[in-house]
């Protein structure tokens, strides 16, 4: 199965630089491939249809990349639940709040946002059946908040 969904594909949802850079293969077990449909289904197929044509940044990553990149054992990105993303163009804290307003999230996180540039940081959003619609901001430095800056 390449395709994810209408507009997004497994090829994308594995394409890691820093994969490729290690030699990495960054392929998902198929135990992983509906959760990955879930994401691409109920989080990046509606900020699409709102928003136009974007590419996530980080979505699925093998423990091998996980570690690499220096993420947590308990992330999302490795069961295929979590995608990290920005829209050119689009203030990051305008997309976090579209993104609470109007999806079906378990973990909806602003991370590395600076107030002071609408650009900075990204927006990590996951979706599984736990569904506990956690806000969290991570902010430079990696002080974490509960909720969205105002």
């Amino acid at each position: 199965m390449d395709q994810l969904s209408e507009h997004f594909t497994l090829k994308e949802a594995c394409y890691s630089s820093t994969a490729l850079r290690l030699g990495i293969d960054n392929k998902p077990s198929d135990f992983i491939i509906p959760s990955l449909q879930a994401v691409a289904l109920h989080i990046l197929e509606p900020v699409m249809a709102h928003y136009g044509k974007f590419s996530p940044s980080s979505w699925y990553r093998c423990h091998a990349l996980n570690k690499a990149i220096g993420s947590k054992d308990s992330s999302q990105h490795i069961q295929g639940e979590a995608v990290d993303f920005e829209i050119h163009g689009t203030d990051n804290l305008e997309l976090a709040y579209w993104c609470v307003n109007n999806l079906a999230y378990d973990k909806l996180i602003l991370e590395y946002y600076e107030e002071n540039d609408p650009s900075s940081g990204w927006v990590h959003c996951s979706y599984s059946k736990n569904f506990r619609a956690q806000i969290l901001t991570i902010w430079k430095g990696g002080s974490t908040t509960q909720g969205l800056p105002a």
